[in-house]
């Protein structure tokens, strides 16, 4: 809707179709567009007919952005935030240039001074960034409980179509994630929303299980992740104090009997082993044997690197 207003801002008028192309949308659409806008006090003029179209009022031009010193410093920690975190690095640096251009000039230089010498503990993300449109999509489809199909690359470059549930989008480490039932496999399942290249909302509904939790979801198939090595190791510490050590993304973690079994999956042993040994809890190796010759390792190359 901001889109077709900044184009009607930009152009005497516009007919329909020639709006639908250019927003991506139908007709319908846009006369819902158009009526909106009108109740929100923005006087849009439309005209009925082969050469009718739509158009603002002679000399209606938007107020300029208001915003309290308060209020712009807070849009901008929360856009320099997102860069950070990866959210979206190209709209976010074109959202900041138009925030600047409409800042009083005093304003204005103070937030650059923030700007300039704000740092991040937090290391900077550069993962793919999906589509919004995907993001939008997905997020309208699962408010409204509406089915939606998505095309698919996988991590090893297969493409499918696929019927989801969707049960909630979650972003994390930089990347965005959205879970739900897969109608082809008959399983909860998550997807990377930068690998989805299309999704179409359909008429089936459904309900979102009470006991559905996307962020676990998420987290716990990351854990899952085909690396080369499958690892069972029992940590001799109680699952509290385990838990407080070790994220779901990076491995699953059960009583038992014995202590807290954790299961992960590792593409380095050795890798491994380091972090097995910074957790500074008692363990012992279920599998595979090789973890235990690379935990040697490990304690060899320690006593070699400490000084007398």
């Amino acid at each position: 809707m901001l889109a077709m207003l900044e184009l009607l801002q930009a152009h005497h008028g516009l007919g329909g179709r020639d709006l639908a192309q250019r927003l991506g949308v139908d007709e319908r659409t846009v006369r819902r567009y158009a009526a909106r806008l009108a109740e929100l006090g923005i006087p849009v003029a439309a005209e009925r007919g082969r050469y009718g179209g739509y158009q603002l009022m002679p000399g209606y031009k938007l107020p300029p952005l208001m915003l309290t010193d308060d209020e712009a410093t807070a849009v901008v920690l929360g856009l320099l935030a997102g860069r950070r975190l990866g959210l979206a690095a190209e709209a976010t640096e074109a959202a900041l240039a138009k925030i600047r251009r409409v800042l009083p000039s005093t304003l204005r230089e103070q937030v650059g001074a923030l700007e300039e010498t704000l740092d991040f503990t937090l290391a900077e993300r550069a993962a793919p960034t999906p589509a919004s449109r995907a993001v939008l999509t997905l997020a309208a489809a699962i408010r409204d409980r509406r089915r939606v199909t998505l095309r698919y690359r996988s991590w090893k470059d297969a493409r499918t179509e696929r019927e989801l549930d969707g049960h909630g989008l979650v972003f994390h480490s930089g990347r965005w994630y959205v879970t739900g039932h897969d109608h082809r496999s008959g399983e909860i399942r998550t997807f990377r929303v930068d690998r989805i290249s299309a999704v179409v909302p359909g008429t089936a509904s459904y309900e979102i299980p009470e006991e559905a939790d996307p962020v676990r979801q998420v987290t716990a198939s990351l854990a899952q992740v085909p690396y080369a090595h499958v690892v069972e190791v029992i940590l001799h510490v109680p699952l509290a104090e385990a838990s407080r050590r070790i994220p779901p993304s990076v491995a699953t973690l059960t009583e038992t009997p014995d202590g807290v079994l954790l299961r992960t999956r590792a593409e380095s042993l050795d890798g491994m082993a380091a972090m097995l040994a910074g957790l500074g809890f008692r363990f012992t190796i279920s599998s595979p044997r090789e973890l235990r010759t690379a935990v040697r390792r490990l304690a060899e190359r320690l006593l070699d690197q400490t000084l007398d």
